[in-house]
């Protein structure tokens, strides 16, 4: 090859680099506009892509939590009597009235894994309550049930305790009701396993314990028993296997409680 030659064939290398780069450079324009042509749609976020997931936005999904907290696995009662159910308490018997003046009521149980966790409910049954209903003030004879949130400490009953008891249980004779119902129904077996809800008594005792530290005016002796298919004078009633299940389930190193009264309260 002549110097000629060499020449022109050094001359023109160089002018292939422009035309590499610039190849190079469409294929990038050309890839970007298809990556938006294919994440993008008209009127979308240009934020969102195929790589973002369906879920609420983080903020939505904050709300989200911070509700469940809020209500802890108990949508149906108030804040503040969520609020009186003790912290470290595992183990809670909800009782539900169908109106402020109604007998009628459904009792659930709940547990939670730990102090401060959701509380997941398990069995529930039908339930009969103070023949007047609820109240938060109740006196002796009105024929009401106790609102509120009370401690569940003690047990008893005519029967032997049903196997897996842990409460201390009191089997006692003298756990045989008088006279009848308050639509005169016999009250036999009503007494056959009780739950004394500490509401007016001295906790650590036998539910037939008489004392009453705020005065006999607010009345006592206030069970978890065996429904007698009637209202009550202020206990509340519970089929009979429920009671079994009760005390089959309630442990006192739970913290056992009972929260009771009329939806929302």
């Amino acid at each position: 090859m002549s110097k000629h030659a060499r020449a022109r064939s050094r001359s023109r290398r160089p002018r292939s680099r422009p035309l590499a780069i610039g190849a190079t450079l469409g294929l990038l324009i050309f890839g970007a506009g298809w990556a938006y042509a294919v994440y993008e749609t008209p009127g979308a976020d240009p934020r969102q892509s195929l790589a973002a997931d369906d879920r609420a936005a983080a903020p939505e999904r904050a709300a989200r939590g911070e509700q469940r907290e809020a209500l802890q696995g108990l949508p149906g009662l108030s804040e503040q009597t969520r609020a009186r159910i003790p912290a470290e308490s595992r183990q809670l018997v909800l009782v539900t009235g169908e109106a402020m003046d109604s007998s009628r009521s459904t009792v659930a149980l709940y547990t939670r894994p730990a102090p401060g966790a959701d509380w997941v409910k398990g069995d529930s049954w039908p339930a009969r309550n103070g023949a007047k209903g609820w109240s938060t003030e109740r006196t002796y004879g009105d024929l009401t049930s106790p609102q509120g949130v009370f401690a569940l400490t003690d047990a008893g009953g005519l029967l032997a305790k049903p196997p897996g008891t842990r409460f201390p249980y009191d089997r006692s004779g003298s756990f045989v009701a008088s006279g009848r119902g308050v639509e005169g129904e016999s009250l036999a077996g009503s007494f056959d396993y009780v739950v004394a809800i500490d509401f007016n008594r001295k906790p650590g005792t036998s539910p037939l314990d008489p004392t009453k530290p705020d005065g006999e005016r607010k009345g006592g002796n206030i069970w978890l028993h065996v429904d007698h298919d009637g209202p009550s004078q202020g206990c509340v009633g519970i089929p009979k296997e429920a009671m079994k299940k009760v005390l089959e389930t309630l442990d006192p190193a739970a913290k056992p409680v009972i929260a009771m009264g009329p939806a929302g309260f």
